[in-house]
């Protein structure tokens, strides 16, 4: 069983989402909350295993709801659920220790997955976001991730010329059909290289290539 705390400020939008889990079998919406201040009460009593928070909330802002769970309940995950897809509030965030950001214009089909992820230990982060992140783990931004940046043992990684190239082809976001009209190879060619680098350094997602890249100065 999941348990659950709402915090958003709009009855409606709490309301919406309580019905909608309420339908799902293993959810349970324990609490609710209207601002950040009643937010850490409620998780305080209750320890849920997720906390769905918005980020703009009179009191507190959801940031900074999701840097005090971060520090003092370490067993409760966070989604931010917003409406803002910008980059300041993004890569706040992240910093802040979010373990998942999501658009309030997302799918139920998307919602259900992210809160699925999140309560299981992983990380999710809406299409548009995952882009926001990757390009400021590249731009050094980013400097903590609560669980997204983590220390790594310095490995002698010898990437060859071609590996190189697809590394950075890779970082730059180009998917296997571009890596492989721009360096004039086959389609299966480029993937079985993208594969190899991925093994070579380690790497289970690109978020963790794009860590490792930059960690280890590789580009």
């Amino acid at each position: 069983m999941i348990n659950v705390i709402l915090v958003d400020d709009h009855f409606l939008v709490r309301d919406g989402i309580k019905a909608l889990l309420e339908d799902q079998t293993g959810i349970t919406v324990i609490d609710e909350a209207s601002n950040g201040k009643e937010a850490l009460e409620v998780v305080s009593k209750n320890k849920p295993h997720i906390l769905i928070v918005d980020i703009r909330m009179p009191e507190m802002n959801g940031i900074e709801v999701v840097s005090e769970i971060n520090k003092h309940y370490k067993d409760v995950k966070t989604l931010v659920l917003s409406m803002h897809d910008s980059e300041e509030y993004v890569v706040k965030s992240i910093q802040a220790g979010a373990d998942g950001y999501l658009l309030k214009g997302a799918s139920k089909e998307e919602f259900l997955k992210a809160l699925n992820k999140v309560a299981s230990g992983g990380k999710y982060f809406t299409g548009d976001v995952s882009s926001i992140i990757m390009n400021n783990f590249v731009n050094g931004n980013i400097t903590k991730t609560a669980g997204l940046q983590k220390e790594t043992k310095e490995l002698p990684f010898k990437l060859t010329k071609r590996e190189k190239q697809i590394l950075i082809l890779v970082l730059e976001l180009k998917n296997n059909k571009d890596i492989a009209e721009e360096l004039q190879i086959s389609n299966r060619t480029a993937e079985v290289h993208r594969f190899n680098l991925m093994k070579k350094l380690e790497a289970k997602n690109l978020m963790e290539l794009t860590n490792k890249a930059k960690e280890h100065k590789l580009t």
